[in-house]
């Protein structure tokens, strides 16, 4: 049965006994109200733990969680300071892994913390912003523990039923936003080479951020694109009023944008509200690659830290500082590069540190997030190397110019060896 609370009565020292390993909703579907409540009492119940894939918050610093463990898949968000304060536990997984293996217990949920919408006239309540593995969190859970925001929006897609929560905290706050980041003339000029690969009629992925928001922005005089990701920003909503993304030419889910994630703003928030044009996934389908096959023309868009001269790809780690994971790159990479017409894009500045580091290496600093077997093709601001069926030692030259000028000598130096021997 479940017990209703308000925000001011929640006592966690209540519900959740020592030892327990928490899983709860990420992004802008953080439950802050739980998160508040277990930075106040985490210490006094002892030795919890907590798993979130990302956060945007800002609640989860160095010092509010020195009262329980923390993990994740990366430092996306706010996690990149309490990993560089050594605070944060990185598992290194897929994100269309972390359900599955939540179903199989390989990794434990004994409650689950989710923010959810008000209950329909049915009784079920939207996971609003999030929805990746947050059902297979409450499915393996002992005690589900629900942030009722009544300032969340009713997304279709993946429901709870009131039944199915143990705990309902009433809250009526703004859920976390994401702001579109600023966009530079480096970012501008990535886009442009990015943006000459979607042909009308393309599917596509991104992420959130400066780039992305410019692909976007270049996009105005295309007709009947398609989306199928992980996560939508504000980006979406002014190519579907401009009548630029309509899903007309989707194989599957026709007239309907698919994404397990909403990170934005109020303006994404209230268009996604009881919209049936977006539906909201767990990522055993958004990330699936059965269904991945079934999209023509599928145009992936990726980050990463660093590329070397083979192709290998690095969205991790730079040096000793943990600054990225592993996400869904992978997933959607090999999707775009198999896909009829479609392509698998890395895209990132050619420079980092103010012009003195070059993002193209002769070899990476830290671990390989993508094999260069999967790697398609990969743009700067200095242009695109199309890399699929391309030997290693073409593969060098294809990247070294699109490398910064300032570094080339130095890569067609490292590659000289590569091409010499032919790998």
């Amino acid at each position: 049965m479940t017990e209703t609370l308000d925000a001011a009565s929640l006592d966690l020292r209540k519900i959740l006994r020592p030892g327990d390993r928490i899983v709860m909703g990420q992004a802008c579907g953080e439950p802050s109200t739980l998160v508040e409540a277990l930075i106040a009492r985490g210490g006094e119940i002892g030795g919890l733990s907590l798993f979130v894939a990302t956060s945007f918050s800002g609640l989860l610093t160095p010092a509010a969680t020195e009262s329980f463990e923390l993990a994740s898949m990366g430092a996306i968000g706010a996690l990149r300071a309490v990993t560089k304060a050594n605070r944060l536990t990185v598992v290194p997984c897929h994100v269309g892994r972390i359900g599955p293996l939540i179903e199989d217990g390989r990794f434990g949920c004994d409650v689950a913390f989710v923010q959810v919408s008000p209950a329909d006239e049915e009784g079920r309540h939207s996971y609003g912003l999030i929805s990746d593995h947050v059902a297979a969190a409450v499915s393996a859970a002992r005690v589900v523990v629900a942030e009722v925001n009544d300032q969340v929006p009713y997304t279709y897609g993946e429901t709870l039923a009131s039944a199915d929560i143990d705990y309902a905290v009433m809250v009526s706050r703004p859920p976390v936003q994401v702001p579109p980041a600023p966009i530079g003339a480096t970012d501008e000029a990535i886009a442009r080479h990015v943006a000459a690969f979607i042909e009308d009629g393309a599917v596509l992925q991104t992420g959130v951020g400066a780039v992305p928001d410019a692909v976007l922005r270049l996009l105005g005089d295309r007709t009947d694109l398609g989306v199928h990701s992980g996560m939508l920003g504000d980006g979406l909503v002014d190519l579907v009023e401009a009548g630029v993304v309509t899903n007309a030419r989707k194989a599957i889910d026709r007239g309907v944008s698919v994404t397990g994630a909403l990170i934005g703003t109020d303006r994404l928030y209230r268009f996604a509200h009881r919209n049936p044009a977006v539906v909201m996934r767990t990522t055993d389908y958004t990330h699936d690659a059965a269904v991945l096959a079934r999209l023509d023309r599928l145009v992936t868009v990726n980050s990463a830290m660093e590329v070397d001269l083979t192709g290998q790809v690095n969205a991790e780690q730079s040096g000793a500082a943990y600054l990225g994971g592993t996400g869904g790159q992978v997933d959607f990479v090999r999707a775009g590069a198999r896909s009829r017409g479609g392509h698998g894009i890395i895209a990132l500045p050619a420079t980092a540190k103010g012009g003195t580091l070059s993002r193209i290496t002769a070899a990476l600093n830290g671990p390989v997030t993508t094999a260069r077997s999967d790697v398609d093709v990969v743009v700067t601001e200095f242009g695109a190397a199309e890399l699929q069926g391309v030997s290693l030692a073409e593969r060098t030259r294809r990247l070294i110019a699109i490398a910064h000028p300032d570094f080339r000598e130095d890569l067609d130096r490292a590659a000289a060896v590569i091409r010499q021997r032919g790998f």
